[in-house]
């Protein structure tokens, strides 16, 4: 069974704001259709990504490929990751 990670559309009402959860399928499945699991969480209108790095190194580890843009925001979550943690180190000093 050929494993992939990407976004699974939950946002439907009202149209014109969509929301995505980032999940493990089945390669044959529908981009709604029934997920193997669910891993995070991404809203495009507020930029927030949330991502469980652990299950997605597990998946990834056991031979899960990423969807193109499920690439793209895991790069983007961590610089996003990366500026908090300077801003962090910044304010403390």
């Amino acid at each position: 069974m050929a494993v992939v990670v990407r976004l699974r559309r939950i946002g439907k009402n009202p149209k014109k704001r969509p929301h995505f959860r980032i999940s493990v399928f089945d390669q044959r499945r529908g981009r709604d259709s029934r997920f193997i699991e669910e891993i995070g969480f991404y809203n495009p209108l507020t930029e927030a990504i949330k991502i469980n790095r652990e299950r997605l190194d597990f998946w990834v580890k056991n031979g899960a490929q990423l969807s193109a843009t499920v690439k793209n925001l895991v790069k983007k979550s961590k610089t996003l990751a990366q500026k908090e943690e300077k801003n962090a180190a910044d304010t403390a000093s």
